[in-house]
């Protein structure tokens, strides 16, 4: 993936929102980190959504998930 592509796609992140279940319409930056956690464990989703979750896991695991919070805030 390129540098471009890249910034793409965390721009799109950082106002991607969960389209179902109990935290639907939540920021998926903002996703409690035992649910992350949780679909770490099950397995993350096709697609999209599957790609976008496992980034915020690897975000909140290095503790960098104030990089997408702060690109929202722009």
């Amino acid at each position: 993936m390129n540098t471009d592509a890249q910034k793409a796609f965390l721009v799109k992140l950082s106002t991607a929102k969960m389209p179902f279940g109990k935290f639907k319409d939540y920021y998926l930056i903002d996703l409690p980190e035992y649910y992350i956690v949780w679909y770490h464990n099950k397995g993350f989703p096709q697609g999209t959504l599957g790609k976008q979750l496992q980034t915020i896991y690897e975000l909140k695991l290095n503790g960098l998930e104030y990089l997408v919070r702060n690109i929202r805030k722009m």
